[in-house]
């Protein structure tokens, strides 16, 4: 996709954004649904079913796709997508690259072995490793901006208020 082509895609939506704030402001849902026998949580996905399970150090048998791994795959996703649409944006040539997320967890926590041990990841890393002829610079540039405007990115460094419903 070329510059003015994402520009004629994104620009009507910008211009109601601007003149109509409420507009922008979408709720994106996902469900799921339990299956007690297996100890898995069937997400409902646009892409079909993904049955999430243990992860082999929790004791699953690594089978069933891991939470943490997918919430690592949207930070992939999201920051591959912010990072072509602001090369495109810029006008910056990219012949191809990867990314890669990785994040350390003490599964102490989680297994309630240590009440000490927080459950949570404790670092992710953000790997990105770009085949481009465009200067440092604008590399730099590229990269400061897939920060700031990569939803999963800026999610996971702010922390979102939680709120939980039993019904």
């Amino acid at each position: 996709m070329k510059a003015d082509e994402l520009k004629t895609l994104q620009t009507p939506l910008k211009d109601q954004y601007r003149t109509d704030p409420a507009s922008a402001l979408k709720t994106l849902s996902v469900e799921g649904e339990l299956r007690q026998d297996k100890v898995t949580c069937v997400v409902k996905s646009v892409r079909g079913p993904i049955e999430a399970g243990l992860h082999p150090a929790a004791g699953g048998a690594g089978e069933f796709a891991c939470s943490g791994d997918m919430l690592l795959e949207a930070l992939v996703g999201c920051a591959g997508v912010t990072l072509a649409a602001v090369a495109t944006a810029m006008n910056i040539p990219i012949k191809g690259g990867t990314l890669r997320a990785e994040g350390d967890l003490d599964f102490r926590g989680t297994l309630g072995v240590s009440k000490d041990v927080d459950i949570g990841f404790k670092e992710i890393r953000l790997v990105i490793d770009l085949d481009t002829d465009a200067p440092a610079e604008q590399i730099e540039t590229l990269i400061k901006l897939t920060k700031r405007y990569c939803v999963v990115y800026q999610t996971l460094a702010k922390s979102p208020a939680m709120t939980t419903t039993v019904r």
